[in-house]
């Protein structure tokens, strides 16, 4: 009995795609992308290449393509992984002004998290990337309620954008990266202007990204008829 049992398992086809499944999480596109951006924060872009994605996922190559077809949409599955991140909400309940503000503070720090993704983010195409869709979306929305022309919501979000992954890098630069060391004598109103900024006690970055935000903001106008 306990014979036939065993034969009648063994000859079933759903109990043999059971037993032959791996341990761990299926192959989908959110763990490509989830891998593919530690791949870029641990070793950088460059390390970035399908046969390292699929050693880093533990498959084949062959595997790999089954789920995606080229790098460069591995590379949009990355930035609606991140672009996820940010918080656009502001855009359908705040003043736009205010919800630049959010939206900007949440962009910016969740690129300086992801700083080596800024130069291939800021360059990628958004077309097979639905979630980066959606965020501009909400922007967008946001700018047109707040009665802007349409012809200048656009340039509105680049300017910005330039701007915000300016400022994720500064983020991430070295503390003492305008230490002017011995040419202090040389250059005597940068090293005061350094020295001074520093006696305020606040982070540099933060302190520059407030202020750039600000001094945008106040070129942006807020509301219909000023676009």
């Amino acid at each position: 009995m306990g014979t036939t049992t065993g034969a009648a398992s063994t000859a079933d086809p759903a109990a043999r795609r059971k037993a032959g499944r791996p341990r761990g999480e299926l192959l989908n596109r959110p763990k490509i992308a989830r891998a593919a951006l530690r791949l870029v924060g641990d070793r950088g872009y460059d390390a970035l290449t399908m046969s390292a994605l699929a050693k880093a996922l533990g498959v084949s190559a062959s595997a790999l393509y089954n789920h995606v077809e080229s790098k460069q949409e591995v590379l949009q599955l990355v930035q609606d992984q991140v672009m996820d991140e940010v918080d656009c909400s502001g855009f359908a309940t705040l003043p736009l002004q205010d919800a630049i503000r959010r939206w900007a503070a949440s962009y910016r720090d969740v690129f300086a998290r992801h700083a080596p993704l800024v130069p291939v983010i800021a360059v990628l195409q958004v077309s097979g990337s639905p979630r980066t869709l959606r965020m501009y979306e909400e922007v967008a929305a946001g700018f047109a309620r707040a009665g802007w022309e349409t012809s200048r919501i656009i340039p509105a979000i680049v300017a910005l954008e330039s701007f915000i992954f300016g400022s994720a890098l500064d983020a991430v630069a070295p503390q003492d990266i305008f230490d002017v060391g011995p040419l202090a004598d040389e250059v005597p109103a940068f090293s005061t202007a350094v020295d001074s900024q520093r006696a305020t006690g606040k982070d540099p970055a933060q302190d520059a990204f407030g202020y750039g935000l600000e001094a945008l903001l106040r070129g942006l106008p807020a509301g219909p008829g000023s676009a």
